[in-house]
C-alpha cells in the first residue's frame, strides 16, 4: 500500500521521526502530488461552466494528466524511499567485500534517476498548472497559485537530492548527463513558477 493511501496523518508522522526514510525527496513528491490534486481540482470547477465553454476540452486534458502526474509522484514517493535505503544497504557492505563499490555506484545512481523524475513531474504538474491560472475558473485562480508553489517547491526539493547524490557518483559521464538535466529543469522551473505567479496575480486584481 502507497503511503498516500494512509492517513496524512501517518505521514507526517514519518516524515517527523528519526528515520531517515522518508526524507526530502519523498516530500517533494507529495508536494508534487499535492499540486496535482489541485490542479485537477480547477480543472474539475471550470467544466460545465458558463462562460467557460470554449476551456471544456483543455480543462478535460489538465484533470485528466494531473491525476495521471499525481499517481505517479504518488509511486515515486515510495520509490525515493526505497531508492535511500538501497544506499544506506550498499554503504553497510564490508569495505573488504570487491562489490561493495559497485553495490554503493549503482545505489547512487538510482538515488539520482529517482528525485530527477519526481522533478520531471513535478515540471509537467506546474505546465498544467500555469494553464489552470490562466484560463481556469477566476474563483478558483487562487487555489491554481498554490499548486504552482507546490510544484516548484517539489520540483526545487528533488533536485537538492539530484544534486547531493551526484556529487559522490564516480561515472563522470552520468554526473555530468544528470546535472545538465537537473539545470535544465531548474531553469525552466524557475521561468514556468514566474509566468503562472504572475497571471495569478492579474487574474486577482483584474
Amino acid at each position: 500500500m502507497s503511503r498516500l493511501d494512509q492517513p496524512l496523518g501517518l505521514l507526517l508522522e514519518e516524515l517527523a521521526s528519526s528515520s531517515p526514510t522518508p526524507g526530502g525527496g519523498a516530500a517533494a513528491a507529495l508536494a508534487g502530488a499535492l499540486a496535482a490534486a489541485l490542479t485537477a481540482m480547477v480543472a474539475s470547477l471550470t467544466q460545465g461552466k458558463k462562460g467557460y465553454e470554449a476551456a471544456q476540452p483543455e480543462m478535460e486534458r489538465i484533470a485528466r494528466e494531473a491525476g495521471a502526474l499525481r499517481d505517479r509522484l504518488a509511486r515515486l514517493l515510495e520509490e525515493d524511499v526505497a531508492a535511500f535505503e538501497g544506499v544506506v544497504a550498499a554503504h553497510r557492505l564490508p569495505r573488504a567485500d570487491p562489490a561493495r563499490a559497485l553495490s554503493v555506484e549503482e545505489a547512487l545512481k538510482r538515488a539520482s534517476r529517482v528525485p530527477l523524475e519526481t522533478a520531471e513531474s513535478c515540471l509537467g504538474v506546474l505546465r498544467l498548472a500555469k494553464i489552470a491560472a490562466a484560463r481556469g475558473k477566476k474563483e478558483a485562480v487562487t487555489d491554481a497559485g498554490a499548486a504552482v508553489a507546490l510544484a516548484y517547491a517539489g520540483l526545487e526539493a528533488a533536485l537538492l537530492n539530484v544534486r547531493v547524490n551526484l556529487l559522490a557518483i564516480q561515472d563522470e559521464a552520468f554526473a555530468a548527463e544528470h546535472s545538465e538535466r537537473a539545470e535544465a529543469l531548474a531553469t525552466a522551473g524557475s521561468r514556468l513558477k514566474g509566468e503562472a505567479l504572475k497571471l495569478v496575480q492579474e487574474r486577482m486584481e483584474g
